[in-house]
């Protein structure tokens, strides 16, 4: 598989070099489009993404902008859905495909979503993973608490005790090396030093972002990504981002969805759990 994993760039509407990372070569089956969460990048999807290219899909796992390889806007107004979503019309012009399947974490979900009311014609299947039309209060609470929030940490030992002490809770099984690896896809080496991988201007756009949240078009751009395709829902037992209420409604309003529940984890399971890549597999034999 190391020999079909290659860098990909494209342009956003509005000038900037966006990153994705690409695994497997094209086939006649639509491609697959990962986006992570809020603070996270390509790199969460390196175990889960080969698994899928093994499976005869292309993989494209993308840096939303502001994170990564990706640019970093000089507007932060620009972090929000609306654009997320513009730039995956970009990237899917970039490689000359009407339409892809998507896996979007968290954040990656809302912008699934909203790519299927803005153009649902680009989108042949989605999977979310942790993510519906409504976000725990709990959980955008703790997000809240730490994205772009100054804190010190000076080497990868720092690191590792920092991802640790933030995602414990929702990972207690980890293991040390586990948590290295985990705090090497949200760090990077940069002059010497260890630092996040993001624009801490992602958090300058938290208002809009939390009104964005409690907007009721939501649950309208569920729906509509539920009559894309086929849709899988995998959640964490004890999120605190995608309530269990919240599961219930979804799966009133699409009873078609498959919906998978990864034991002992909480926001966002990492998706190479054996309940997720079972339901990532049937996925992606239900789809075009």
């Amino acid at each position: 598989m190391n020999d079909l994993v290659r860098d990909h760039k494209w342009r956003s509407r509005d000038g900037l070099t966006l990153f994705a990372r690409v695994y497997g070569a094209p086939t006649d089956a639509l491609p697959v489009i990962c986006i992570p969460g809020l603070t996270r990048n390509s790199r969460d999807f390196e175990e889960v993404a080969p698994y899928i290219a093994e499976q005869g899909r292309q993989v494209f796992a993308v840096d939303l902008r502001g994170r990564g390889r990706s640019n970093r806007s000089q507007n932060p107004k620009t972090y929000t859905p609306v654009q997320f979503a513009a730039d995956m019309v970009a990237l899917l012009a970039s490689i000359e495909a009407p339409r892809a399947l998507f896996v979007g974490t968290s954040l990656g979900g809302l912008v699934t979503m909203t790519l299927a009311m803005r153009q649902p014609g680009l989108i042949g299947g989605a999977v979310l993973n942790d993510v519906g039309p409504r976000v725990g209060k709990a959980g955008l609470a703790r997000i809240r608490g730490y994205a772009g929030k100054p804190f010190n940490v000076t080497t990868w030992e720092d690191a590792t005790a920092y991802v640790k002490r933030t995602n414990e809770a929702a990972f207690p099984d980890l293991e040390d090396s586990d948590w290295e690896r985990f705090a090497r896809r949200l760090f990077k080496e940069d002059n010497g030093k260890v630092v996040l991988d993001y624009d801490p201007g992602i958090a300058r756009s938290a208002s809009p972002f939390a009104a964005f949240l409690s907007s009721m078009m939501l649950w309208p751009a569920f729906r509509r990504l539920a009559r894309c395709g086929p849709l899988t829902l995998i959640y964490g037992e004890t999120s605190d981002i995608l309530e269990r209420v919240t599961v219930q409604r979804m799966q009133r309003q699409a009873p078609a969805m498959t919906v998978v529940e990864v034991p002992g984890v909480g926001h966002a399971p990492q998706l190479d759990e054996p309940e997720a890549q079972r339901a990532i597999k049937a996925f992606l034999q239900a789809a075009p």
